[in-house]
């Protein structure tokens, strides 16, 4: 596996737990579990892979240390290198933007030139809709650690799988 880092936006911790099982499952070191607010294009520039990962806010927003970070994102070139995104969200009472905020690291990422992996099927998720979803495919790793955090683990397993060979 290439040079990996994992960079997400957390306000409760929830995010940033995720992050460090994203991690362990993948090898990768805790030194390269990054807080999006703190984000250079410089420290972007030593890895190969870029595992994104955020919380949704409000109306489908991400998680406010994302605001900077995003802009780092768009504003380096990401040519050549491979991003995966994960999100996590509260289906029950957000029903209506589960996990949204993916989408606008997705977007960020894809503009900027990386090659994005690890859409995952809608099939056993129960929400009513996501800026996040695309042909019936979530963009990244949807993940309900409020409503559904029994299936979290197994979730997360089968997306690393799925997203290893390209990393």
């Amino acid at each position: 596996m290439n040079k990996t880092c994992i960079i997400y936006g957390s306000s409760t911790g929830t995010c940033e737990d995720l992050a460090s099982r994203i991690a362990n499952k993948l090898g990768v070191d805790a030194a390269d579990v990054l807080g999006a607010a703190d984000i250079t294009s410089d420290q972007l520039a030593n890895y190969q892979n870029l595992i994104l990962g955020t919380s949704t806010w409000g109306a489908g927003e991400l998680q406010d240390d994302w605001y900077d970070g995003v802009g780092v994102i768009k504003n380096t070139d990401l040519t050549g290198k491979v991003v995966a995104i994960f999100g996590c969200g509260d289906s029950e009472s957000y029903s209506d933007t589960f996990c949204g905020g993916m989408a606008e690291l997705y977007n960020a990422a894809k503009e900027s030139g990386a090659k994005v992996v690890g859409e995952v099927s809608t099939e056993g998720y129960t929400y009513d809709d996501s800026e996040a979803v695309v042909d019936g495919k979530f963009m990244g790793l949807a993940l309900d650690e409020v409503n559904e955090d029994d299936k979290s683990n197994d979730r997360i397993a089968a997306w690393i799988e799925q997203i290893k060979p390209e990393l």
